[in-house]
């Protein structure tokens, strides 16, 4: 028997389909609570390359959903993307794993679009903001993508087409208004999972040239209460979309270029993304003074300061732990990186 076999004999796949996935590239934005299982997923299934990009590293609340990820790699501190490579390389060393320990920012997003052929991305992300920056890139690009959202027991995805169906812009209308978040009401691993398995069957129905079974649908589900819906909304496509429509301006990626302060929901943290993207951790570990390491790797450097930790990343970003207003990491992250 064939690694592939059981899926080889699934007709509509077969051979053919299989060998077809093998050339086939997708790229994987947030390795979280959806991108983590999605990438096991397509890892087994024998997609030929996989991009993963994530910001965070793995954190001891993660391991309850996202299932690549294991203690060691808490007590570690590896950033997720890192993490799940490692992981992935385990199940399938036939697949190509590149791992990008940073934001899916326009920048980075657009010279990656640029220089790779990607076939499909998949939304793992958390917020709205990066889903809008990925819905005008992908059509900017002409990719199609995956939305996909879980929280507390409930299940969304969505498959979206440049040119073919409408888009996130469409079919909201512009950012949403805060709601519940998997930090504000929880998260059931079951919905998570329900949600990757959702959106990998529609990539492999898209990426094995089998159309005419995909579902062109918002697809909902609650585990807990036992209801789902499917939702057409083909009709909801606007020639006026600023993303989609016959004259795109693509919004979203219209962002300057100075330093970002961002408050993480729920995780009493702020990031700060300055305009550099590069940062040498060894050279910032023997300069500080008045700090306390409590981690150092090649990815990461976690330091404490009074009622603060912070972790720097190699690509110039900063988390300030310990508080969620803006004003006041600031003040300590330019105390520390001026």
């Amino acid at each position: 028997m064939t690694r592939y076999s059981r899926q080889e004999r699934f007709t509509p796949i077969g051979e053919v389909g299989q060998a077809a996935l093998a050339t086939k590239h997708v790229l994987i934005i947030g390795a979280g609570a959806l991108g983590a299982p999605t990438a096991d997923l397509l890892a087994r299934a024998g997609i030929g390359k996989i991009s993963i990009v994530d910001r965070d590293f793995v954190d001891l609340s993660n391991l309850q959903r996202q299932t690549l990820y294991t203690e060691r790699d808490v007590v570690k501190r590896l950033p997720k993307a890192s993490a799940a490579k490692q992981r992935l390389l385990t199940v399938n060393a036939d697949v190509q794993v590149y791992a990008y320990d940073q934001e899916a920012t326009v920048h980075f997003l657009e010279q990656l679009l640029t220089t790779e052929t990607i076939d499909l991305i998949f939304d793992g992300t958390d917020n709205f903001d990066t889903r809008f920056i990925i819905n005008d890139m992908a059509h900017k690009h002409q990719v199609p993508w995956i939305y996909g959202a879980c929280v507390g027991a409930s299940s969304l995805s969505l498959f979206i087409e440049p040119n073919q169906t409408p888009c996130l812009h469409c079919i909201m209308g512009g950012l949403p208004t805060s709601g519940p978040t998997c930090d504000t009401v929880g998260i059931l691993a079951s919905a998570s999972q329900i949600t990757a398995a959702m959106q990998v069957a529609e990539a492999l129905k898209y990426l094995t040239s089998n159309r005419e079974a995909m579902r062109g649908t918002v697809f909902s589900l609650d585990v807990w209460q036992n209801t789902f819906s499917s939702m057409d909304v083909a009709s909801l496509k606007k020639d006026d979309c600023p993303t989609c429509g016959t004259s795109p301006s693509y919004p979203f990626l219209q962002q300057d270029a100075t330093t970002r302060f961002a408050s993480l929901c729920g995780r009493d943290t702020v990031q700060i993304r300055p305009t550099h993207t590069t940062r040498d951790l060894t050279m910032l570990a023997n300069k500080l003074t008045g700090a306390t390491i409590t981690h150092h790797n090649e990815f990461l450097l976690t330091f404490k300061v009074t009622g603060y930790t912070l972790t720097a990343f190699r690509d110039g970003r900063v988390f300030v732990h310990g508080t969620a207003d803006v004003t006041e990491a600031k003040k300590i992250y330019y105390q520390y990186f001026a």
